[in-house]
């Protein structure tokens, strides 16, 4: 059975379909990037999934878990994180903060312990605190543990919110274009990271991505949309080869 199974998935906005019976799965274990021009339907795939949209039509099991049957915030319970196209941090929060409220899913939620902080309560939090503490190590980020978010750099900024999505202890993470203005140093890294992420947590991974040669070098497989619609799925070589993909996404001429 694969982890993410999309089938005949469309949404409509004012009659104008954004996604349209697209259909795809994922591999446990897997990286797919999922590619197309801009307004192509992507992140709205991504809403989607996560429940911020109802669809038209379609179905979204993760594992046998029916997703459209869930709340957007029991998505994240059952183990789905993501990040935006647009960062969404906690600006005048610290960086340790934003980290701490990331997996607020993963703390007690018994009234009674929380608030007399009895002995078990402590000990949870510092297995917790642990956890954030290797997720800031895995990230490189343990310098700016201590600054606000609207003191970061923007390639900060973008580390911290993947570190953020970590922090809720997924085994399926949604990135919405990981590597967007981020420069070709910040991007290499981005890439070891989602190498780490993937080997190291076992976690898998769904992106969005413009970046063809990052989506090159961490892909397994691609699936390119256009207008809503699916247009191929495959390898990162098979994908740039194809036709169709490069007359709608790398402007070839037809």
């Amino acid at each position: 059975m694969s982890m993410l199974t999309v089938e005949d998935l469309s949404i409509e906005f004012g009659g104008v379909r954004a996604v349209d019976g697209v259909s795809f799965s994922v591999e446990s274990g897997e990286t797919f990037a999922i590619i197309g021009p801009n307004g192509a339907g992507k992140s709205t795939i991504f809403n989607l999934i996560s429940r911020i949209y109802e669809p038209t039509t379609g179905v979204i099991h993760y594992g046998k878990e029916d997703i459209l049957d869930l709340k957007p915030h029991q998505v994240v319970n059952a183990g789905i994180a993501r990040t935006f196209q647009n960062i969404d941090l906690f600006e005048q929060a610290t960086v340790l903060q934003n980290l701490l409220i990331g997996g607020h899913n993963r703390m007690s939620r018994n009234l009674f312990r929380d608030f007399f902080f009895t002995p078990g309560a402590r000990v949870k939090e510092r297995e917790y605190r642990r956890k954030v503490e290797d997720i800031i190590d895995l990230m490189e980020i343990a310098h700016y543990r201590d600054q606000r978010i609207s003191d970061l750099p923007y390639g900060a900024r973008k580390n911290v919110e993947l570190a953020r999505a970590l922090c809720s202890e997924p085994t399926l993470l949604l990135l919405d274009e990981p590597a967007s203005g981020l420069n070709q140093e910040e991007t290499d890294d981005v890439s070891f990271w989602l190498d780490d992420i993937k080997h190291d947590l076992g976690v898998t991974i769904v992106m969005v991505e413009h970046d063809m040669g990052l989506v090159g070098r961490v892909a397994d497989r691609v699936m390119a949309i256009n207008d809503g619609q699916l247009l191929a799925t495959g390898t990162p070589q098979e994908i740039r080869e194809n036709v169709a993909v490069q007359r709608a996404y790398l402007g070839a001429s037809s």
